[in-house]
């Protein structure tokens, strides 16, 4: 059973089965690669009261702007589960994803971005 350790705000392990976070949906509300890159948005009307622990976590992991696949590493749970639940986030207006990759982009964006993505995951 997967827990959450290391998300702000989720204090010691969770007995909740990671796919119940998502009702048993598998499948984003927006496409969604691993490697994008999300950044919490200004909360101007302070919805905060709006989410729950896990969420609330991902958002405060998110003023960091990591990767799908570093939040799933750092809150703990599958990377389906954490697309998802991202997913939901940025159609709620809590979170944005950022630029990623397009079929144009050259090789050195492609390499940065690996990187980047990389620099992440070496940092959890």
């Amino acid at each position: 059973m997967d827990e959450f350790y290391d998300a702000p705000g989720v204090a010691g392990p969770s007995l909740v089965r990671p796919y119940s976070l998502t009702s048993g949906r598998t499948k984003p509300k927006v496409e969604l690669a691993i490697e994008a890159l999300i950044q919490t948005l200004p909360d101007p009307d302070n919805r905060a009261f709006e989410l729950g622990d896990v969420d609330s976590a991902i958002v405060a992991l998110c003023s960091q702007s990591p990767s799908v696949a570093e939040i799933a590493a750092r809150v703990g749970v599958p990377i389906g589960v954490a697309r998802v639940l991202v997913g939901d986030l940025v159609e709620a207006g809590h979170v944005r994803i950022m630029a990623t990759l397009q079929d144009d982009s050259s090789d050195k964006e492609r390499r940065d971005l690996i990187e980047r993505v990389l620099g992440g995951l070496r940092k959890i």
